[in-house]
């Protein structure tokens, strides 16, 4: 099947290139030309904008950072829909606002194109691994014709509803992930300001109910001071920026989310946007005195 790729960035390029391992034609398109290179030279092909990209490929993919940078490649001047053939599944794999992703489907099935939103969740380790667990919204029937490709990137690969649906499944992950780093952070804090060491704190946690994949990972680090970024803080922002907009468009009440919201906020003023988002830990520490 050929394929096109917008947006081979630390998520997207070993998304692609695992579609390239399975065997498909890629046509892919990057801001930065030399972001392409290594897909290149695995056999892709590079084009100087997305609506070359998506000239006469079935499915086009986008990844990039934020619903104005999805809007631009698809609707902008030299968009997807300038070059795309009636028919092509476009499956946006940002994460955005379920609003406008919403608006965006409409326009686009006016235009005679589908639309699948699916936004990802693993970080770099499962976009390389190909083990991301995907979120889908759309068409049931579009997503089963793109679930073959969703399989070259992912595991855990669920229909959750109608065009929106996807980006909703993800600001809930996105609001687990970072009220339960929060709580990690408050945990491993106050065993330390007691006295007690907090490594063999997470440890007893970690056999219990308390034990996650977040006191696993994002605990460590915690412990470890080492902040080098799986998820960074400015992309943990951005989406819990996400979250709240749409908790305040419904009137929806997300009071841990809110306060969590708030420290990043905190630590892209301490100029940390480029740390992991674990680094939550150093405002609660601040916070704490210390």
């Amino acid at each position: 099947m050929n394929i096109g790729f917008i947006g081979p960035g630390i998520m997207g390029a070993p998304m692609a290139l695992n579609l390239i391992k399975a065997g498909h034609v890629l046509s892919v398109y990057a801001r930065r030309p030399e972001v392409t290179q290594g897909l290149v030279s695995a056999g892709a092909m590079a084009y100087s904008s997305p609506a070359e990209a998506a000239s006469g490929v079935d499915v086009i993919f986008t990844i990039v950072s934020d619903t104005p940078d999805v809007e631009e490649v698809i609707f902008g001047e030299k968009g997807i829909v300038k070059g795309a053939k009636p028919g092509t599944v476009i499956v946006d794999m940002s994460t955005i606002s379920p609003t406008a992703t919403k608006q965006f489907a409409e326009r686009l099935e006016k235009q005679g194109l589908e639309m699948l939103d699916a936004p990802v969740s693993g970080g770099e380790t499962g976009a390389i691994n190909g083990t991301l667990s995907i979120m889908a919204g759309g068409k049931k029937e579009i997503f089963e014709r793109v679930k073959p490709l969703f399989e070259c990137m992912g595991k855990n690969i669920v229909h959750v509803g109608g065009n929106g649906a996807g980006q909703v499944a993800k600001a809930c992950n996105q609001i687990v992930v970072a009220v339960t780093i929060e709580a990690v952070a408050e945990a491993l804090t106050f065993a330390r300001r007691n006295g007690a060491d907090p490594e063999k704190v997470r440890e007893a946690l970690m056999g219990g109910f308390a034990g996650s994949r977040i006191m696993e990972v994002h605990g460590k680090r915690m412990l470890d001071n080492d902040f080098r970024p799986g998820f960074k803080v400015g992309l943990h922002q951005k989406d819990m920026r996400i979250v709240m907009e749409t908790a305040h468009q419904l009137g929806v009440a997300l009071p841990a989310a809110a306060l969590v919201a708030q420290h990043l906020n905190a630590l892209m003023g301490m100029h940390d946007a480029d740390l992991d988002s674990s680094a939550i830990v150093k405002v609660i520490e601040r916070m704490s005195g210390e």
